[in-house]
């Protein structure tokens, strides 16, 4: 159930903005042992004041690029920005954010009260932070038990708040220069896919926000992944850059037994981390998952014609990765897409090619290519099985 706290993000007005896309340079920014960045070149380090400014003086939420996804950025220590980053989004106010820092340092000063991250987290956190890697912590933390700060609108209500250092170096340094933990989900319209671009936000949020920072397209592609190491077994709650296998590699003995959460909660379910809840990362056009079709010719010539689509008048995209091969010439497909073959490419492609048909090819239907769901393509799989409408696979 909602709060009637939590229900006032859902219906304030979102106010309107000339929004600005500032460029900076990720490849100028370096950081010392304690997270301290240096900024060579003198456009970036003004843009970067510019934002941090708009983050500590302001509640409005910004745009800025992260190795996953671009975010949108809001103090989480402040109800009021955290509801600009709900109602720039249109987002469920019972959707959870996850909290980002530049440093450890900065979560014991700002967030823990000086307490250290739970033992269990030490292995993965050595090995993926800064990167794409969210831990679980408990909001009652420090010594004496002592409250965390981070806003009950970014926990929806849980005891606990998710929260991880991005590697992006432009990321790092706006939280280091603001010296704010900030709340930050995707940079996209509610449902939409998530955005690697500027432009992509640029597309969803125009309007709705005052600036972006621009650092290039994302490496990574999908979010980060979740972790929960307060339970036993611990759980992965969404998997993301990094994969199954490299936690159970790196985390020890106690994470060799962690379960994989259900990919959907149910609509009247508390969860603790986004990417749970609700339909996600969808395009306008309807997309058709294709799982274990082999090259695919089959199933699509049988899903055609049992559903009478009619070729010559709707607009049909194919996005394929691995077995989909020679489709590339067949006159049903008025766009046709590489994925990539390895599974760091596919999940880097997957939302901007999802985008690129939907929003400059304007396709009516959108077929995609399964993987399987070893290491990268557990975040794919993840990802597609949400934005998809329909999932063929074989009889």
């Amino acid at each position: 159930m909602i709060s009637r706290y939590l229900r006032r993000t859902m219906t304030t007005t979102t106010p309107s903005f000339t929004t600005q896309i500032l460029k900076v340079k990720p490849e100028s920014i370096t950081f010392d042992a304690q997270g301290h960045p240096t900024i060579t070149d003198a456009e970036t380090q003004h843009n970067l004041e510019l934002a941090a400014k708009e983050l500590t003086t302001t509640s409005n939420a910004i745009g800025f690029p992260t190795e996953t996804v671009y975010g949108l950025a809001g103090s989480c220590l402040c109800d009021e920005s955290v509801r600009s980053i709900y109602r720039a989004k249109n987002r469920p106010a019972d959707n959870p954010l996850i909290t980002h820092i530049s440093s450890i340092d900065q979560l014991q000063r700002r967030l823990t009260h000086g307490a250290g991250i739970p033992e269990i987290y030490e292995p993965l956190v050595a090995k993926f932070w800064p990167g794409p890697l969210t831990i679980l912590l408990p909001l009652s933390h420090g010594d004496g038990g002592a409250a965390c700060p981070v806003s009950r609108l970014v926990t929806a209500g849980q005891d606990t708040f998710a929260v991880r250092m991005p590697a992006h170096p432009v990321a790092r340094a706006l939280i280091a220069m603001s010296d704010t933990p900030i709340a930050a989900p995707s940079a996209n319209a509610s449902t939409r896919p998530s955005p690697t671009t500027a432009d992509h936000v640029m597309h969803d949020l125009e309007g709705r926000i005052p600036l972006i920072l621009d650092g290039g397209a994302c490496d990574v592609g999908v979010e980060s992944t979740v972790v929960d190491g307060l339970c036993d077994p611990p759980m992965l709650l969404r998997p993301g850059g990094v994969s199954l296998e490299e936690i159970r590699e790196v985390g020890g003995e106690r994470w060799q037994k962690v379960v994989v959460a259900k990919k959907t909660a149910g609509k009247m379910e508390a969860v603790k981390t986004p990417g749970m809840k609700y339909r996600h990362y969808s395009p306008t056009a309807k997309v058709v998952l294709f799982v274990n079709c082999g090259d695919g010719r089959e199933a699509i010539e049988r899903y055609i014609a049992e559903n009478r689509i009619d070729t010559g008048s709707v607009k049909i995209a194919l996005l394929k990765s691995r077995s989909f091969e020679g489709e590339d010439r067949d006159e049903r497909f008025d766009v046709v897409k590489d994925l990539g073959r390895d599974g760091h490419e596919i999940s880097r492609n997957l939302f901007k090619r999802l985008r690129e048909v939907d929003e400059e090819d304007k396709v009516d239907l959108i077929f995609v290519e399964g993987i399987d769901e070893s290491n990268e393509g557990l975040a794919v799989m993840n990802r597609l099985s949400k934005a998809a409408m329909e999932v063929v696979s074989p009889k």
